[in-house]
């Protein structure tokens, strides 16, 4: 998958086929609920397609389209690539990374500040081999 941040109608076509499944692309022009011309949404999809967002098939004269991912996996392989990425930068700081996910998981919701403290005891406990932590 790429790194590129998906444009505003990008995300919104992502949004039409997680919800409604494979379409081709008059569907997904039918369904974004506003006047766009039946080649821009052509041209999205195969964009989306060519990012490896999207799968396709043919199917008579025209491509079917569907998400590679679920919504939930494609966000958690986002979030996945951007922490690898900044690891992996010659000025990475560990230190930044984790204060800033902190900062701003507490500005947003405290009860994942919850959730973060127990992932993190969990994943302890595994790379212990499962001992208690």
């Amino acid at each position: 998958m790429t790194q590129d941040a998906l444009g505003h109608l990008e995300r919104h076509v992502m949004e039409v086929l997680w919800a409604h499944g494979e379409s081709n692309v008059h569907d997904v022009v039918r369904r974004l609920g506003r006047p766009l011309a039946y080649t821009t949404v052509m041209t999205t999809l195969d964009r989306l397609f060519k990012k490896s967002l999207l799968v396709r098939r043919k199917w008579e004269r025209a491509f079917l389209y569907a998400p590679r991912w679920t919504r939930r996996e494609w966000e958690r392989k986002r979030a996945g690539d951007f922490v690898a990425g900044f690891l992996a930068s010659p000025q990475a700081s560990g230190d930044q990374l984790i204060s800033s996910l902190v900062d701003a998981v507490g500005q947003y919701d405290t009860a994942l500040l919850d959730e973060l403290e127990r992932k993190i005891r969990s994943k302890r406990r595994e790379l212990r081999g499962g001992g208690n932590g």
